[in-house]
Order: C-alpha cells, then sequence, then structure tokens
C-alpha cells in the first residue's frame, strides 16, 4: 500500500527513509537500495511476441471459417476463388497484427516520460546520475525547465511552480512549498508539498528527497491502470464470431440434409456430397471479410479528412454505437489558452473581447476600443502585465503554441499560460509586448513563491526606476497604501481594500482566475531589496482570465444530445471552474454540482452507478477515478468514449470502449493507448467520427443482407428441389460461380455507401443489437424466399414448358444471378427506396453491378465456360422468365414503401423519429 508522504512531518520522514539532510546517501547505501527496488523506471509486463499476436488473429473462428471454405474451393478445383480468399485472410491477419502490436507500446511511451538524468547529492557531492538509478532517499535538486524524475517531498522550495496537467488535468501550473502538511484525505492534485515523476517544472527551483520510485510512484499506479485496462471486442466483432458460429452449424447441417436426401432418392452419393459442400460454401459469405475491409478502409480515409486518425480499425464500427462521452475539460471541451476577459480600473471595468491566444481582440470601455494616451492607469498596468513576467510571444502574428515549459530554444510561445494571457493582453490593447521589454532594463527579480504569492521586478522604463509587482489580490492588496486614479495615486482605505477585496471574490465565483497588478516608484540608483520593494504599493486594478470554451463546443454538445449521445465532463480541474464552464456549455443541469472525485472513493457499485446516471460533471478525478467512471457507465450498458490529453486519461482511455486522444497538445502515451486520435482537438470531430462509425455499421447491415439474402435464396432453391424430388436446379459450379459474381465486387461496392442523411438525428443502435437487428433479418429472409422460389418458379416453368435440364437449370441460374444483382440496388438502404438513393452517390456500385452482368452474359455465350458451368444461350421465353423472377420482388419493395409512407410509418426520405433518446 502507498504511503501517504505528504502527511509525515520533515524530521520524521527524514528518519523514516535513513537519509542525512545535508549529505544525502552514501553511494555503497544508494547501490543496496537499487539492488533492493529495482531501476526508477516503470514496470511492464513481458512485451507480447509477435508470433503469439499473429496467432492470436488466425484462430480466430471466421478466419477458421474461411480457411475451410477456401480449402473446399480448392478442392473442387476453383483455385482462384480459394487464393481470393486466402488473400482476404491474410490481409486481416496483417492489419490485426499491426494494430495489436501498436498497442503494446502504450507503456513504453509512458517510460520515456521519465526524466533522462537528475541532479543528486550523494556523500555531500552534487552528482548527475542517470534517473534510473535514483533510489528512495535520495536528495535531488530541479530548477525550471526539469521534469520531475521520480516522486519526491520538497525540502526547500523558492518559488516553485509545476505544471501537472498530465497527471491531474489542472490547466494552471500549481505552486509548491516545502512547510505544508496534509491530513491525509487529500488528492494528487491538492498536495503542494509532493513533486510526482514526469510533471514539468515552470519556475523556481527546490530541494527535495525522493520518496517512490518506479512502479511505487503515482506514474506508476498509472502504468498499473493500464496494464489492467483492455477493452472487449468491438460489438462488431461480438457479432461477426456469432454469426460465423451460426453459419458453420447452418453449414454442416444443410451438407447433411441434402446429402442424405439425394441419397435416399437413389442419386449419387459423390455428387450429392459435391452439392452440399457447395452449398456449405454458398452460405459462408466469404466476400463479408473483404466488404469489411473494404467499408473500414474507406471509413478511415473519410475519418482522416475530418481531422481523425484511426489508430484501430474496428474502433470505426464501435464508433457508431457510442451512447456516452467523457470529455475531458482542457483542451477538448476549452481551448487551454488561458484568456483575459475583464479588468477592473479603480475608474471602471473594460472588456477584452478575442478568445484565445491567436484571437485578435480589442480593450473596451462601455463598447468602444480604449485609447492608451487617455487611461494611464491602464497603460502602466499594462506594463506591470509586460515586464513581470517571463512568458514569450513570438514578436509578430502567433504561428505556433509549444509545449508549456520546454524553454524557448526556438519556440514560439514559452511560459506560463496565465503570464501568456497577460502578454496577449497587452497586445490587444494595441502595444506589443517587445515594445516596451526594449525600452526597459531589468535590474533585480523577485521571484513568486506560494508563502508572499507574488512577484516583483525592479526595471529602468522612460527615465525612472519602478518597481512592478503581480500576484494574488489579497496579497498584493497587503502591500498597498494607494491606488491609481485618473489624476494619479490616492490613498487607500481600509473600506477600499475590502471593496476591491470583494471585487476580486466576485470574479473568482465567475471562475476567473484573478490577480492584482501594482507598482511604485524608486529613486534612480536605489536598490530595494525584497521587503522594501514590495511595501507602499499603488494598486492599478485586477485582472481577470480564465481558459474559455471552444466556439463550436455548445451547438455540437446539442448535435450530441439529437443523436443520442450523453456528455459529461470528467476533469482534474478545481469544481468550481469545472461548474462555471460546464453550465456555459448546458452540460450541468440547474441545481446540479459537480461530483469530487474523492466522493466516488467510498461508494459501492450500485451507488456509483446511480451517481453516473444523474450526475454530469466530475472535477478533481484522479486517473483510478476516471477508470472507475469508465466502468459504472459500462455496467449500466452505455458505450463509452473517453477523451484526453495527459497521463492521468491514458488508462481510462484504454479501458474504455473507443479511447480519444488529442493529437496537438496529447501526451504519446495517450495517443498509443488510443484508438482514434484527433490532429485538431475539436469536439465536433469526435461527432464527425461517431457519424462515420454509424455509416459503416449501416453500410455492414447493408451487404450482410445483400450477401446473406442472396446466399440463403441460393439454397433455398437446391433445397426446395431436393425435399419436392426434382431434379438439381443447379450445379456445384454454378453456385461456385454465383458466389464469384454476385457476391464479390456488388458486395464490395455497397461497402462504399456514403452515409445516409439523418444520421445523427437518430439515436444509437442498442450495444447488444446484432448487424442482423432491427428487423434486418426478417427483411434478408423474405427477400431470401422471393429469390429463390423464383428462381424455383422458373425452373419448374421450363422444365413443364418442354425444355431440357440445362436449358432450365440455366434459366433457374440466370434468374438467380439476375434477382441477386438487381437487390443490390433495394439493398443499399433499408428506409429509402431504391427511386430514393441516386445511382450516382454510388458510382462503384453501378460499375460492379455492370461487370457481374457481363460476366454472366459470358457464362452463357462463350464456349468455354458453357462447358465448364453446363449453360446454354437462353432461348427468347427463358429470358421473359428471367425479367419476370428478377423483377418482381423489386417492384414489390417500391409498391410496399409507397405503402408504409401513406400510413406514415416512414416518411420520404427517412424513418420517423419516436420518441426522445433515454438517459442511462
Amino acid at each position: 500500500m502507498k504511503r501517504s508522504w505528504h502527511t509525515v512531518p520533515l524530521d520524521r520522514l527524514l528518519t523514516q527513509l535513513g537519509v542525512d539532510p545535508v549529505h544525502g546517501l552514501t553511494n555503497e547505501e544508494a547501490a543496496r537500495r537499487l539492488e533492493q527496488v529495482g531501476p526508477n523506471r516503470l514496470a511492464t509486463e513481458q512485451p507480447t511476441g509477435p508470433w503469439t499476436i499473429l496467432r492470436r488473429q488466425l484462430t480466430d473462428l471466421m478466419m477458421a471459417v474461411l480457411g475451410t471454405a477456401a480449402l473446399v474451393s480448392w478442392a473442387l478445383g476453383e483455385r482462384a476463388d480459394a487464393v481470393a480468399i486466402l488473400a482476404i485472410m491474410l490481409l486481416n491477419a496483417v492489419l490485426g497484427f499491426f494494430q495489436e502490436f501498436r498497442a503494446e507500446r502504450s507503456l513504453e511511451a509512458l517510460r520515456a516520460l521519465a526524466a533522462p538524468q537528475a541532479r543528486v547529492i550523494r556523500q555531500g557531492r552534487l552528482l548527475r546520475l542517470p534517473a534510473t538509478q535514483l533510489v528512495p532517499g535520495d536528495r535531488v535538486q530541479v530548477e525550471a525547465g526539469d521534469r520531475i524524475p521520480a516522486d519526491l517531498r520538497l525540502l526547500e522550495a523558492w518559488g516553485l511552480e509545476v505544471d501537472e496537467s498530465l497527471l491531474t488535468g489542472e490547466s494552471v501550473p500549481v505552486a509548491k512549498r516545502a512547510d505544508w502538511l496534509g491530513r491525509g484525505e487529500e488528492e494528487v492534485a491538492d498536495r503542494p508539498n509532493l513533486l510526482y515523476m514526469g510533471t514539468l517544472v515552470t519556475r523556481g527551483r527546490a530541494e527535495a528527497v525522493v520518496v517512490a520510485t518506479g512502479s511505487q510512484t503515482e506514474m506508476g499506479e498509472i502504468a498499473a491502470l493500464i496494464r489492467r485496462a483492455g477493452p472487449e471486442s468491438t460489438p462488431l466483432q461480438e457479432r461477426a464470431q456469432e454469426l460465423g458460429r451460426v453459419l458453420v452449424a447452418v453449414s454442416l447441417g444443410l451438407v447433411t440434409l441434402v446429402t442424405a436426401v439425394g441419397i435416399a432418392r437413389g442419386l449419387s452419393a459423390y455428387e450429392m456430397f459435391l452439392t452440399g459442400v457447395s452449398l456449405a460454401v454458398a452460405v459462408i459469405p466469404e466476400g463479408l471479410p473483404a466488404a469489411v475491409t473494404v467499408a473500414l478502409a474507406l471509413g478511415v480515409q473519410r475519418m482522416i479528412r475530418r481531422n481523425c486518425i484511426v489508430r484501430r480499425l474496428p474502433a470505426v464500427e464501435t464508433l457508431g454505437t457510442i451512447t456516452t462521452i467523457c470529455s475531458d475539460k482542457t483542451g477538448t471541451l476549452t481551448r487551454n489558452e488561458m484568456t483575459v476577459t475583464r479588468v477592473e480600473l479603480a475608474d471602471g471595468s473594460l472588456e477584452v473581447t478575442g478568445i484565445g491566444y491567436e484571437a485578435p481582440g480589442q480593450v473596451l470601455d462601455r463598447g468602444r476600443p480604449v485609447q492608451l494616451s487617455s487611461r494611464p492607469g491602464l497603460e502602466r498596468l499594462l506594463q506591470v502585465a509586460v515586464l513581470c513576467n517571463r512568458a514569450r510571444l513570438p514578436a509578430a502574428g502567433l504561428e505556433a503554441q509549444a509545449p508549456r515549459g520546454e524553454g524557448p530554444g526556438g519556440l514560439e510561445v514559452w511560459g506560463d499560460p496565465t503570464e501568456i494571457a497577460l502578454l496577449v493582453l497587452s497586445r490587444k490593447a494595441g502595444r506589443p509586448p517587445e515594445v516596451w521589454r526594449a525600452q526597459a532594463e531589468e535590474r533585480a527579480e523577485f521571484p513568486f513563491d506560494s508563502d508572499r504569492k507574488r512577484m516583483s521586478v525592479v526595471v529602468d522604463l522612460g527615465g525612472e526606476r519602478l518597481v512592478l509587482c503581480k500576484g494574488a489580490p489579497e496579497s498584493v492588496l497587503a502591500q498597498a497604501d494607494r491606488v491609481e486614479q485618473r489624476g494619479g495615486p490616492v490613498p487607500l482605505s481600509a473600506t477600499g481594500r475590502r471593496r476591491w477585496l470583494a471585487k476580486a471574490e466576485t470574479m473568482s465565483g465567475a471562475a476567473l482566475r484573478v490577480l492584482a497588478l501594482a507598482y511604485k516608484r524608486l529613486p534612480m540608483g536605489v536598490l530595494p531589496n525584497q521587503e522594501g520593494a514590495e511595501t507602499g504599493l499603488i494598486l492599478l486594478g485586477l485582472v481577470g482570465m480564465y481558459d474559455p470554451p471552444r466556439e463550436e463546443v455548445r451547438a455540437e454538445l446539442e448535435r450530441a444530445r439529437r443523436a443520442g449521445i450523453r456528455t459529461l465532463m470528467v476533469t482534474g480541474d478545481h469544481p468550481r471552474t469545472a461548474e462555471a464552464v460546464a453550465r456555459e456549455l448546458g452540460i450541468l443541469q440547474p441545481g446540479e454540482e459537480a461530483v469530487l472525485g474523492r466522493m466516488l472513493d467510498g461508494l459501492d457499485e450500485a451507488e456509483l452507478r446511480r451517481l453516473v446516471r444523474e450526475r454530469s460533471v466530475f472535477a478533481r478525478v484522479a486517473p483510478r477515478h476516471k477508470v472507475q467512471l469508465v466502468k459504472a457507465l459500462q455496467k449500466c450498458g452505455a458505450r463509452v468514449a473517453m477523451t484526453g490529453d495527459g497521463v492521468n486519461d491514458a488508462a481510462a482511455i484504454k479501458e474504455a470502449d473507443v479511447g480519444i486522444a488529442m493529437g496537438r497538445c496529447g501526451v504519446e502515451v495517450t495517443r498509443e493507448a488510443a484508438s482514434v486520435v484527433l490532429t485538431d482537438d475539436r469536439f465536433d470531430t469526435i461527432l464527425a467520427a461517431v457519424e462515420e462509425g454509424r455509416g459503416l455499421f449501416q453500410n455492414v447491415r447493408t451487404f450482410m443482407r445483400y450477401l446473406l439474402g442472396c446466399n440463403a435464396g441460393e439454397v433455398l432453391v437446391m433445397l426446395g428441389a431436393t425435399l419436392l424430388g426434382l431434379p438439381l436446379p443447379l450445379t456445384p459450379l454454378q453456385i461456385l460461380w454465383m458466389n464469384l459474381v454476385t457476391d464479390g465486387l456488388p458486395a464490395i461496392a455497397l461497402g462504399m455507401e456514403p452515409p445516409s442523411p439523418g444520421l445523427m438525428e437518430r439515436p444509437p443502435r442498442p450495444p447488444g443489437e446484432g448487424v442482423l437487428g432491427g428487423g434486418l433479418g426478417r427483411q434478408l429472409l423474405g427477400r431470401a424466399t422471393a429469390i429463390g422460389l423464383s428462381a424455383l418458379a422458373a425452373f419448374l416453368w421450363m422444365l413443364t414448358a418442354g425444355h431440357d435440364l440445362t436449358v432450365a437449370r440455366t434459366t433457374a441460374f440466370t434468374a438467380l444471378v439476375t434477382a441477386q444483382l438487381v437487390y443490390v440496388f433495394s439493398a443499399r438502404s433499408e428506409r429509402l427506396d431504391p427511386l430514393e438513393r441516386p445511382l450516382g452517390s454510388n458510382r462503384w456500385l453501378v460499375a460492379a453491378v455492370a461487370l457481374s452482368g457481363l460476366a454472366q452474359l459470358g457464362a452463357l455465350s462463350l464456349p468455354f465456360l458453357q462447358g465448364a458451368l453446363e449453360t446454354v444461350p437462353l432461348p427468347p421465353d427463358g429470358w421473359l422468365v428471367v425479367a419476370v423472377a428478377a423483377g418482381w420482388p423489386a417492384l414489390w419493395d417500391l409498391a410496399r414503401h409507397a405503402w408504409e409512407v401513406g400510413r406514415g410509418e416512414v416518411e420520404k426520405g427517412r424513418a420517423v423519429r419516436i420518441g426522445a433518446p433515454k438517459r442511462i
């Protein structure tokens, strides 16, 4: 069990760790501990070998069925068909292999976040060692720009701030202090005396002692969650496996039944066996894997065009079943760009327009742009904002945002997001930050620390020596004795100070991060110490900023609701901030409050399931809480998509039905754990991916409807003739030819169908519904019966009309092929009749049907095919019979659809939507 190091007094902690607070560990003791606890790296399971992964792909049930079909086809001389089936099997196995192989890299990417080097004090000497050699008790030093090498307890800290967003989701760097002591119930985000492996120092420096390494760190806990997490099979995989088992059973039953009946009637046992096997092969839709592969590949290409990269192909289909999206706040629902929206001066409030770093904006006073020349107080406030600041913007135009805290090094944007927002404020006011920086010369700096809660610099500017200060309102106001007015500074009374604190509290209540800015003049040549610099300040005003929601998100959340998709905000951020953003976006309902992560720890399964049904915002959540929420939602019957960008999201992303990582601001481990990566980090791209997933499943159902309806029709013809004591209407090779002509190109072309209109106006299909659910099974059986009976009737008609068996078989054979090629146009949509789907929307389908039709004509007219398939050219009455047998089912479809429209069961072009989606 992990220890609560943040609650142990320092003297007792050093005793427990057995470390000299000055000289650190000895080399011998460090070596002994390294042997005892192991290297400071994240433990991983033994990686799955490539052969094991490949074996998993090849032992799938559907692969076994296809392998059997390939062997039978080869045995019957259809070697081209057998080779095609084997090629499909190989393609599926290779795709699955690479998908699983890439997934194994998730933990490797997580380990890469560990710092490669660390500054360590051992035996009184400062050494630079590989971070893997750190052990509990080591005394280390960190400073701005360092990545924390292990979990550390602070000994001393000077102005230390750390970006913990990858662990906690907190968008603002956290101030750290060594003298704080916890009580035990604090979450990771609320422990200012601890530093965590993989997080980043953005400001200040510190000395600390290692309290946990490797798997014992917070990062190690996330690694363990990732190892334990693993999404179940996708709905399509589950349904395909079920269908494969059914088809195997049906195939074996047909072989047995047809062979037994034929032999009982005195037919050749060898002929009946070949016929039975041919029917078994006919039942198995050999074209299905190819059609699914093509549909998936096309879906992936469409999603790439919509800024969505799919790392696991089955995730495309799973997206179509999503009922709940668990979205991180920072960077997904918000811009992850702190933005100043309000400035409070003594002579009034100013509004700041423009959202984010790049958007143009202005500083407005009652709707009119402010002129700096007429507002000296504002001009001085902007000087403080720019010069008491360590962030950097490009000199002209913001072209790229770099990861926070990585240092300038050629990067365009660097620094604390709060300070970046202040620089952008100056630019919006019409004064580029570089102008003041070029005019000012810094003489001293007093960095921010968590005790003072303020930062100050001494600069020479415009012939004056100034102290410029910014910090928490209560801290700056405590050091101010005057306030800047239009005519100059005036005394700040106790009443005035309370009034300014009330303003700051009001702004904080609106989820704004509030800073107070102040200054004072010094005589030239005087360089005070910190205490002398930060007394007798002149208050300039307050600045309020926040991480704004993305402009498009509210409309997209409403679109998701109409599509039957519920959105939850799951964030490590402060509950007040989460509630404000959630209310602005319409996620938080009136009277509803955010649920804190620690509240989940004491709940049993039933209480947790009730909570996720009723609440929509979860704040201050740790990685384990996110996994808990995903699992609880899944147990409620939801299909869950989890979004995120930090390491703290990785385990939940892997646990979810679909994990969605942010590609621009996300870390590599999160992208590796995810099934889908967004290249633009936008919420509407998630819905675009859901729409593509729904369209894919629609196409899968379309060609399942087509393939199984056609194949079942073939079986019914043979089975009916056998039971009625008639000659066999088809030869084994004719059955295989039909599979080649009708199950190949037309089925693949059906997978290229564009999504139907109105897909996102309907609720998602039930997660347990199979590809034949929703009445599709009845539809394909109805069409199979129509096709089978029509072909059998055509066979009987030609026999009774005096034609020989070969002509009758050729007629039945051609009627079946033609009926299936006509049926492909009806199969394009479950809701629309063929006339409502223009042929031009899928030219591939028209071409595929044309080629298949020409192939069938060749089978009737080319001598070498006539000999192999036992066909003859059809007489005129044979073609008339074929036209009637193949055409009447399509006419019936049109008449039925018109009748349903007349009754109001469907509207022209779409189904009537009855009711609203239920909230789980």
